[in-house]
Parts: structure tokens; sequence; C-alpha cells
């Protein structure tokens, strides 16, 4: 670990003045990934700005009927939130499938979306990485790639995204509320995570100068018919093989509304709005969920050791999709 300086801040105003100020700090809430990075000597940070006592650790209404999730709340204090579980269950459910119990307890909603990959050779820095130090090249691509992505990949980059909450906020299209210096702007949670491309160091469109306030959930919940399925090695405390936020509106046996994102398949939660369009206004029927997910994986690719995602996949969407419509979740 490098040394660096420490500093707490108590307003947001001094926090986004000093982040930018300085181009090699980082913020530190919950550390529950950073710190780890920081003992592995991938993150090399300058000076860590505290931010554990801003005012950002409530759930609130929105004007717009929506809910308004803190971006210093706790990930179990979210998942337990009573307004959460009625009306946004999916989103507990993804919560709790995630990590530790003790993990949650310290981790945040706005450090859940800045969690980096766990690709071993991102943490191996006896490896070369594009992600870890930019044209250096990849170990991955014909290495061990189990866990890694089989869509939206680049030669430069098959690293997956890793957080289990964020393929619950993609799939109720959150947004996320960011303010730096020069204002206030909000991201659509669609646009936050990004692909690697020729530039996988980047992983998302947040600015080094700003901080993340809030996550707000739109008043469209699917409480009724949901399901997150998470496939992995063991059953706790293991990232995810495949994953699936399915949420359905349904109008008696059809569905008038599909959302499908999927966890442990790219660099960030995956959504395929063709693959959403073939369960729009159709009956939930076996025969629909399997063309919905070979769209899904009409374009994937795997990489040898990870060529059993794709089917896995497709069956992991279908299952999810029959226990949505059948209000169960699994075991």
């Amino acid at each position: 670990m490098n040394n660096f300086s420490y500093t707490r801040v108590s307003d947001v105003a001094s926090a986004v003045r000093e982040i930018a100020a300085d181009t090699t700090a980082k913020f530190i809430a919950g550390g529950t990934n950073l710190v780890d990075l920081m003992k592995e000597n991938v993150a090399r940070p300058g000076r860590l700005i505290d931010i554990t006592r801003l005012p950002l650790n409530k759930i609130e209404a929105t004007e717009d009927g929506g809910l308004r999730l803190g971006a210093l709340v706790k990930n179990a204090d979210t998942a337990y939130d009573e307004t959460v579980r009625a009306r946004y269950p999916l989103l507990s459910k993804a919560i709790l499938a995630g990590a530790s119990a003790q993990l949650r307890n310290m981790a945040t909603n706005g450090g859940s979306l800045m969690q980096r990959t766990r690709c071993y050779c991102f943490y191996d820095t006896a490896t070369p990485c594009n992600k870890r130090e930019p044209a250096a090249g990849c170990s991955a691509l014909d290495g061990f790639n189990r866990i890694h992505a089989i869509l939206g990949a680049s030669d430069q980059c098959i690293a997956t995204h890793p957080s289990d909450m964020c393929v619950a906020l993609a799939a109720l299209e959150a947004s996320v509320q960011v303010q730096s210096s020069e204002g206030q702007r909000q991201i659509p949670f669609a646009k936050f995570h990004r692909l690697p491309g020729d530039t996988p160091q980047i992983d998302n469109t947040l600015q080094p100068y700003e901080m993340i306030t809030s996550i707000d959930l739109p008043p469209k919940s699917f409480a009724g018919n949901y399901c997150y399925l998470k496939l992995r090695d063991r059953a706790s405390y293991a990232f995810a093989l495949v994953s699936v936020a399915a949420a359905l509106d349904m109008d008696g046996d059809r569905i008038s509304t599909a959302r499908l994102a999927l966890g442990g398949v790219a660099h960030k939660p995956w959504r395929d709005g063709e693959a959403e369009e073939i369960l729009n206004g159709k009956p939930a029927s076996l025969k629909n969920f399997q063309q919905a997910a070979a769209a899904v994986v009409r374009n994937a690719k795997g990489y040898g050791e990870n060529d059993f995602k794709i089917e896995l996949a497709q069956h992991a969407i279908v299952r999810a999709l029959q226990l949505a419509v059948s209000m169960e979740q699994p075991a």
C-alpha cells in the first residue's frame, strides 16, 4: 500500500471542492472495495477524502412518486428498508444475494456503483492488464477466463461488472444523481456504466471531479412479478457466473411490460431492448421466454473457459421469467 494523506469532510460542497483540487484523490466511505484494491497495489490514491459524515444517508420519497436512495445508505439498510421491500422487492433481493452480511453492513449504495471488476488478472499485478495499466495487454483473453464476459467485450478487456445491486437498478431504470463544483446532473442508469472498447480502464461515465449523491428509483416498481436469479459456484459470498433480474407487468396471462437485466456476462449490467420487445404484449409462454433468451445471446462470444456461460445465460433467463410469472423466488 502506498503512502497517502487523509481528509474528512462534513458537507457536499467541501467534498466536491476537495476532489476537484487533487487529481490523485479518491472518495472513501464503506471502503469495502477500495481498501482491498489499495492493499493489492491496484489502486494508489495520493489522498483519501472521507465522506462518511455527509448528510446522504436517508431513503426518501421523490416528488414523482419514486424513491431516493442516499449514496451513503448502507446496502443492508437499503435491502431491509420497509418501503424498498414493499415497493422494490427486486432490488432488496438482489442486494441480499451479494457479498456477505458483514460487507453489506459496511458497503454503501454509491460505492456499489463504483465497484471494480473481480477479474483475477486485474488483481494480479504480476500479469498484464489493460484495465489496470492501459496498453499492457490482457492476460484473460487466452488465459483462465471462466468468470469473464460473453457480451459486449473487446480485444482489450473481457472483464465483467461484479455488482448484484446494479443489475436490479438497471432493470428498474434507476437514475444516478451526481454533484460537482459546477452543479448537479442526472445520469440514466443505462448510461452510467460503460463497455470496455479501447479504454477498459474507464468503468463509468462519472467524471473524476463528481460525486454520487443519490440513486433515484422511478415510480414503476414491478412489485408484483419479479425475480432475481443468481447462479454462482457456491451458495454465498461468491460473484455471479450469470445473474438475471426479471421484472414484468402482467395483464392476465400476457406480459404488458418486460424488463431483463443480466449480471456476470459483460463489463456493465446488460440490457437488451430487442429481447424485451419479444416479450412485450405476448403471452407468458415457454416459447416466448426461449425466444427472448436466444435474442440476448445472439451475439455472445466465449473465450474458451467461459463458453458454458452462453447456454447457462439462456437457461437462467427462461427460469427467471418463469419464476417472475409464478411470483416465486429462487430457493
